[in-house]
């Protein structure tokens, strides 16, 4: 099946198998089977399954899957091999914890730079990340070949700066305002909203103490645009 006929539910965990899948080649297992993948992500066996069943015939029956083969296939897929540059803009509290964090267990994803208005904070690093004004994101986007912004700025300056981050070439934003925001067709937003995933667990908490409620193929901390 073509990669854009992949459900996006699928598509958002295969980089949960790939994570796992290295843990296993890490400590030399052979084989993995969908049942052992569900114990240890919590996933369904049978949704395991369906989503190997969008990317071809990638096991046996009995066997399971080879954990070198099935982590090879989906390093090729997610294309983990290439190295997506990314920038921050706002770097209040949030943005600087994210600036230290820099997707520490990725390797195919780094923050390159942070962009900001306050001129206490353009001209200095946080972790060896340049911060730098507003007015070079084009010069820095180009330079570095970003499409994609992380959105960290506050709530009545949203709007205005992804509308400034897509003339300026973004072509995707991970969003952590929270702020609806609206763009070109083009453009894909994923919205990180804190406080909702916070209010949901505890709902969760209250209602369903004995554990998850059902499959947890549905639940996710990034919603789209």
């Amino acid at each position: 099946m073509p990669e854009n006929k992949i459900p996006q539910v699928t598509a958002k965990r295969l980089p949960l198998y790939y994570r796992y899948l290295e843990k296993l080649h890490a400590i030399g297992k052979q084989r993995v089977s969908s049942a052992d993948l569900s114990d240890a992500l919590h996933i369904d066996p049978a949704t395991i399954r369906r989503d190997f069943s969008y990317l071809g015939e990638l096991g046996k029956k009995g066997y399971g899957y080879n954990v070198t083969y099935l982590l090879q296939f989906l390093r090729d897929f997610l294309k983990q091999d290439e190295v997506t540059n990314v920038v921050l803009v706002g770097v209040g509290n949030l943005g600087t914890a994210l600036l230290r964090y820099n997707f520490y267990r990725s390797h195919n994803t780094k923050i390159v730079a942070g962009f900001d208005q306050d001129p206490n904070k353009v001209g200095k690093d946080v972790d060896g990340i340049p911060v730098y004004s507003m007015d070079r994101l084009s010069e820095v986007t180009q330079l570095h070949n970003v499409e994609v912004a992380i959105l960290t700025v506050p709530l009545n300056a949203a709007q205005s700066t992804a509308d400034f981050l897509v003339k300026n070439g973004i072509r995707g934003i991970l969003n952590f305002t929270p702020a609806r925001l609206t763009a070109p067709p083009y453009v894909r937003i994923h919205n990180i909203d804190l406080t909702i995933e916070l209010q949901t667990l505890i709902y969760f908490l209250k209602n369903f103490p004995e554990g998850n409620p059902g499959d947890s193929e549905e639940e996710s901390l990034t919603t789209e645009k």
